[in-house]
């Protein structure tokens, strides 16, 4: 399954996967599996399946098993958006994964605390060949936002002054972060850790059961404190959804791994 050159694109919400499937042609009816729509089609010379994931780590790890057995994609993607765990990591800022982990793990004392249970291992690779794409691709893209009128118009709408692109380790639990206390508990205890979401490392999971690569990129849109719910509507809007398209306009055909 993993020579397969269809690449599986997820998005946890419409509003980040809206300008990708703007972007899509068609060659396939949408096919409904799990009450997810799966959107087969080329994009950006690449032919890929994109589908909305649904939000936390079941909802992401069902729709990654259906877009490897159901429509043998050779590669997952993960784009959306993550809160910051790291004070360099700043709202408007990009992450690319190189290490996943689930920070809501904990089968202690049977096993060490973020460990998966009989595997040995807590914290999943990201595949280092898209991960280099992905990074190329988003430092690129925040340039020439910063450079750009309506780009430059879209972070000063929001407050953004100079975003930067960062990779490392991304961590995932179904726990919505809004509260600074609990920002500072997870520093504690992983402190290299940039950026938490509530799907990647359950999909980073799945690739690695079947041994698939996977990457993420994900767009800052919050601190995980209290203000985590302030205009995310907007950073989704404004920034985000460009963000992920034009990464991936640029990182897929630019890798040949067909």
């Amino acid at each position: 399954m993993h020579e397969s050159s269809r690449i599986g694109i997820l998005c946890a919400m419409r509003e980040e996967q809206q300008m990708l499937l703007q972007a899509l042609i068609p060659t396939h009816p949408v096919q409904l599996h799990g009450r997810r729509s799966y959107h087969r089609g080329r994009l950006y010379g690449r032919e890929v399946v994109m589908v909305l994931s649904g939000i936390g780590k079941v909802a992401a790890a069902c729709t990654a098993t259906s877009l490897l057995t159901e429509f043998a994609c050779g590669t997952l993607l993960f784009t959306g958006t993550a809160g910051s765990l790291d004070q360099d990591v700043k709202v408007g800022d990009i992450v690319v994964a190189d290490d996943l982990l689930q920070h809501d793990l904990d089968a202690s004392p049977l096993f060490p605390r973020f460990e998966v249970p009989l595997t040995g291992k807590s914290r999943f690779k990201a595949d280092p060949h898209w991960a280099a794409r992905l990074l190329d691709a988003a430092r690129t893209v925040v340039d020439a936002t910063l450079h750009s009128a309506a780009g430059h118009a879209r972070l000063q709408a929001l407050g953004i002054v100079a975003p930067r692109v960062h990779q490392g380790l991304v961590v995932s639990g179904d726990r919505f972060f809004n509260h600074g206390d609990q920002v500072r508990q997870l520093r504690e205890v992983l402190p290299d850790a940039l950026a938490v979401d509530m799907e990647s490392a359950a999909v980073a999971q799945v690739c690695a059961d079947y041994r698939v690569p996977f990457a993420a990129v994900r767009s800052v849109s919050d601190c995980a404190d209290a203000t985590s719910h302030i205009d995310f509507d907007r950073f989704n809007i404004q920034v985000a959804r460009h963000y992920s398209a034009e990464v991936l306009r640029l990182a897929l055909p630019s890798l040949n791994r067909a």
